[in-house]
């Protein structure tokens, strides 16, 4: 039931990524507004994930988890039904606040129902879960995608959610804290914070990453809302922490306890958590945009593309704890980073229009062992090193997280990436000598996007190119795509090499198993014996006297 449900979790991001082409024709609009809807699921899970694992405690796991999942397998039925962009949205949306309630259940199911070595496999299949979802995404919504419509993926959600609702009833009762209490306000900052960074890093792409395009709802002297809800958010979450701090150091209820962040080690797992994801993410975007939008490749071909990425990330998932005898989290982290950079870069200077090549398929089956063992490894490592007890916050906080770094990542690249096409096309249309300067005052460059030939030659249509010059265009356009996904994917690259600094601050041990109880009442005994102060030491290892300091 675990592995099904975060199935049906993570299924919907990767349909709507393969079913790019066909929502695009059905609903008119462009392929980034799929991106839009992938990313306010993901920040609507990232908002409400800290409240979502203190309401399961306190009024029954089980019981919030059904109705998480019933209210889920609903939302996956708007999906289906969409008319509009905006109701793709505000489904997406919708799925992704109730996960906030599926996912850290999850890992009170483990906790409670598996110990010793099951207890370590289950997290590793859990961890696998994702990927397995991906790989199920890319064959079954291909292929539905190519033949019945792309809705019937999301169909095949609620079905799956109805299953998951009955095999609940076989699982044994957790018993709700009701001694419990929930901190509302500090849940509401937690929210307010990320909702204000998804609307912010979300804009960036439409409404203009610091002047204010013609999209822009509104403007300030200017200036674009996107960055500015980004330092909004930015500010709110700094409140938010400054609020979770003092009533822990007064021993009140919070909505998060920092404890789980004691040591500059768990700091530095939550950095390589944040950029992996941030990283993978992006990159899962980014691959199939090219192939669908540049290549034209239908929804089938592009999920037979992707297999063997997919299959990595599930395949080192599964068996990177099997290296934990051998090598240390800061070892393994630090070499997963360099093969992810080496895929990146490999992927990056030998893409062309054959997507079938081998160096392609290298790369990106390295990018898939570097990234599913990366993800594996720092929930792992996260979950030794926090207090036991604090296994709910750790679940929660590496859902947030993974959702979070995850959005910004398609978000940022997003943007990144047509602001490189826009430059690209902008430079090679004033250089080329077929295009006169006449057509290029009827283009307005800031409103570039990704465009197959088709879209572009019906754009032409409507302005003075002459055959020549629609041809010169076409090339440019083809040339361009192609540049700006090379800048992306290296940028990429080398953000994977910064995060080798943090990997190497990692613990140099992963020990500990879950307790039945994830979620300690209010003044709880760890409370009593790591007393809060505000001076942090250096060293890695999370020993009880340099967490209580």
């Amino acid at each position: 039931m675990v592995v099904l449900t975060q199935i049906q979790a993570s299924f919907a991001v990767n349909a709507l990524t393969v079913s790019m082409a066909g929502i695009t024709t059905d609903l008119d609009t462009p392929a980034t507004s799929v991106g839009t809807a992938i990313t306010a699921g993901t920040f609507a899970m990232a908002a409400f994930i800290l409240l979502g694992a203190k309401l399961g405690s306190r009024f029954g796991t089980r019981g919030v988890f059904q109705i998480a999942v019933a209210i889920h397998a609903a939302a996956m039925a708007g999906v289906a039904l969409s008319l509009s962009p905006a109701m793709l949205f505000i489904a997406q949306a919708s799925s992704g606040a109730v996960i906030a309630l599926i996912a850290p259940a999850l890992t009170v199911f483990i906790a409670t129902n598996y110990h010793g070595d099951r207890q370590a496999k289950a997290i590793g299949l859990l961890a696998a879960a994702i990927p397995l979802a991906g790989v199920l995404a890319l064959v079954i919504a291909g292929w539905f995608a190519e033949t019945i419509g792309w809705r019937w993926s999301f169909a095949l959600m609620v079905a799956l959610g109805a299953v998951n609702l009955l095999l609940s009833f076989g699982i044994r009762k957790v018993p709700a804290q009701k001694n419990l209490s929930i901190d509302w306000t500090g849940a509401l900052l937690a929210a307010a914070a990320i909702v204000l960074l998804s609307f912010g890093f979300s804009g960036l792409n439409s409404w203009g990453i610091w002047l204010a395009s013609e999209q822009a709802p509104f403007s300030i002297l200017g200036v674009s809302p996107a960055p500015l809800l980004v330092v909004a958010g930015l500010i709110v979450g700094q409140v938010f922490f400054v609020w979770v701090s003092t009533r822990q150091r007064n021993h009140r209820p919070r909505i998060f306890d920092l404890r789980v962040l004691a040591t500059r080690s768990e700091l530095a797992i939550t950095a390589c958590m944040a950029i992996m994801l941030f990283v993978g993410t992006a990159a899962n975007f980014l691959i199939p945009l090219y192939m669908q939008v540049v290549q034209g490749l239908s929804g089938i071909q592009t999920s037979f593309s992707i297999i063997p990425y997919t299959i990595s990330i599930f395949l080192a998932s599964t068996f990177v704890a099997y290296l934990y005898k051998y090598a240390t989290p800061r070892v393994l982290g630090s070499v997963g980073f360099v093969v992810v950079a080496a895929a990146l870069t490999l992927i990056a200077f030998t893409i062309r229009a054959d997507w079938g090549q081998s160096f392609i398929v290298l790369g990106l089956v390295l990018l898939g062992l570097g990234q599913g063992a990366i993800v594996a490894l720092v929930f792992t490592t996260l979950l030794s090193s926090a207090p036991k007890e604090l296994a709910g916050d750790v679940g929660a906080w590496r859902g947030l997280v993974h959702n979070l770094s995850g959005s910004i990542g398609i978000a940022v690249v997003s943007a990144f990436a047509v602001g490189m096409l826009a430059i690209t096309l902008q430079t090679s249309a004033e250089e080329h000598p077929e295009i006169s300067s006449q057509l290029i005052s009827e283009v307005n460059f800031d409103n570039a996007d990704f465009l197959t030939n088709s879209q572009v030659e019906a754009f032409l249509e409507s302005t003075s190119a002459t055959s020549a010059e629609a041809a010169a265009a076409l090339v440019i356009n083809e040339e361009a795509r192609l540049h700006a996904l090379k800048v992306s994917l290296l940028g990429l690259a080398a953000l994977a090499l910064l995060a080798i600094v943090p990997a190497t601050r990692m613990p140099g041990r992963i020990a500990g198993e879950l307790p039945e109880r994830v979620e300690p009442d209010d003044n709880d005994a760890i409370d009593e014996t790591l007393p809060l102060n505000p001076t942090m030491q250096d060293e890695s290892a999370p020993t009880p006297e340099k967490r209580a300091r």
